[in-house]
């Protein structure tokens, strides 16, 4: 069985987008592959150093893993700084990182225009530690979206680097996880492109009824179709692609017939996407605050992870510093 590690971090809430996107796919990957899941706090820190709540960001993610099908019987669900091992890697893989290679990341040249007052050495050194979180636990594959192949790519430099240098055959050079089937993108509801909490346009998981309902109404539409059979504007597929990942297919048919026949009625449509929605989001946030409550059961869920993500990160810290030189006096 495969080893497979990913991460996400603590900044965020799963929405429809991601929840379709990779969460749905990281829940079957679980039942044929060795799962490590973390919650990358070290790696928040690259842009938020001084967060306001780090614990609640933790525990948020931590639940709404568990919530949308993360079991923590078939994977291992820990926090990054939980296994301090990975500390260790991340320093001694910076030994072996140049900083030319480091500054031509394009995540890193984009972090800069964004944060020029925050350029710290974490951020420059962010794929020497994503590499360390993956090659860690000798991993095979990592699932990585568009806007990371460059890190995967370093992650596999990183690792041969070290096999070169050392002259071992010792860390795997890890592969991009193939779902086998493409990604569901989900758009937002704001009339282009996709679904993100940071674009103010996203349906989460854990909003209650009243919120999703003012969220879709407040959705972009135009004046309706001129013509019959008309190619549907971005704005008005975006709401038929919701609707077909949450509503029934004869709920898609009749508003698909209806704009056909230059008929439809967009507050129609938009108040049964709305409660379709709801009908699909409700049983996640039930549990959501359900989970949040049981602080019993996350900290047997994290302790639990930790030490099996200890067990395997402290063999690779042995091994390694063997292979470098390290020894006891």
């Amino acid at each position: 069985m495969e080893t497979v590690v990913s991460g996400i971090r603590p900044t965020g809430n799963l929405h429809l987008g991601n929840y379709f996107g990779a969460m749905k796919n990281f829940v079957k990957m679980q039942n044929d592959s060795h799962c490590f899941f973390f919650i990358a706090d070290y790696h928040s820190l690259t842009t938020h150093p001084t967060p306001e709540d780090l614990h609640g960001n933790v525990k948020n993610v931590l639940v709404e893993y568990l919530a949308a099908g993360i079991d923590p019987e078939k994977a291992t669900i820990y926090v990054q700084s939980d296994v301090p091992e990975i500390a260790e890697l991340y320093l001694l893989l910076n030994m072996n990182a140049y900083l030319g290679e480091l500054e031509r990341v394009t995540s890193f040249k984009d972090k800069v225009r964004k944060q020029p007052e925050n350029v710290n050495a974490g951020l420059l050194t962010y794929p020497t530690l994503m590499a360390a979180d993956v090659i860690i636990h000798k991993a095979a594959k990592v699932p990585v979206g568009k806007d990371q192949e460059q890190n995967l790519e370093m992650m596999r430099t990183f690792a041969r680097r070290f096999n070169r240098m050392y002259k071992v055959d010792y860390f795997p050079i890890p592969k991009a996880y193939n779902f086998g089937e493409a990604l569901v993108k989900i758009p937002g509801l704001d009339g282009s492109g996709k679904m993100g909490k940071s674009e103010g346009n996203a349906i989460l998981l854990a909003d209650p009824a009243e919120v999703i309902r003012k969220k879709v109404m407040r959705a972009v539409t135009d004046s309706g179709p001129t013509e019959k059979n008309q190619e549907k504007p971005e704005p008005i597929q975006n709401l038929f692609t919701l609707m077909t990942v949450v509503s029934k297919p004869e709920t898609v048919s009749f508003f698909d017939e209806a704009y056909n026949n230059c008929t439809i009625r967009y507050g129609d449509l938009k108040k049964q996407l709305a409660e379709d929605i709801i009908a699909f989001t409700t049983p996640f946030r039930e549990k959501i605050l359900s989970l949040s409550e049981d602080t019993a059961y996350l900290r047997k869920v994290t302790s639990e992870g930790a030490e099996v993500a200890r067990e395997s990160a402290r063999k690779t810290i042995k091994e390694v510093r063997e292979i470098i030189g390290f020894k006891a006096f």
